[in-house]
């Protein structure tokens, strides 16, 4: 059986690890981000943007998506901070925020093959 068979508290290690939890604005940011990334289309998108900055219309090519869905999915990522933008003239290229989120994609990655 996976439960405890006697019931203790061990103080210690319940306050140390309380100390990481933290708090609620933070939790729900992360829970944000999670739920953006457990969308197929957007994590195909994210996947593709931790290899080159790409603009809407190759990530439409990409995931056989229309323009305008791609860009609603990114106007969601980029409210999330997951992915930033620059302009050239009239073509708007799209790239990971941060080496945060190409670290969270990498990891996760890795872990989902082994």
């Amino acid at each position: 059986m996976d439960l405890c068979q006697e019931k203790v508290l061990h103080a210690e290690n319940v306050a140390r690890a309380s100390k990481n939890i933290p708090d609620t604005d933070v939790l729900e940011h992360v829970i944000d981000i999670f739920k953006a990334l457990s969308d197929p289309n957007r994590l195909k998108i994210v996947i593709a943007l931790s290899t080159c900055e790409l603009c809407v219309c190759d990530i439409a090519a990409l995931t056989g998506s229309s323009d305008s869905a791609v860009s609603h999915q990114l106007r969601i990522l980029r409210n999330l901070k997951i992915v930033r933008y620059r302009r050239e003239g009239k073509i708007v290229f799209y790239r990971l925020d941060d080496d945060h989120v190409d670290a969270l994609i990498t990891q996760s990655l890795e872990h989902a093959k082994e």
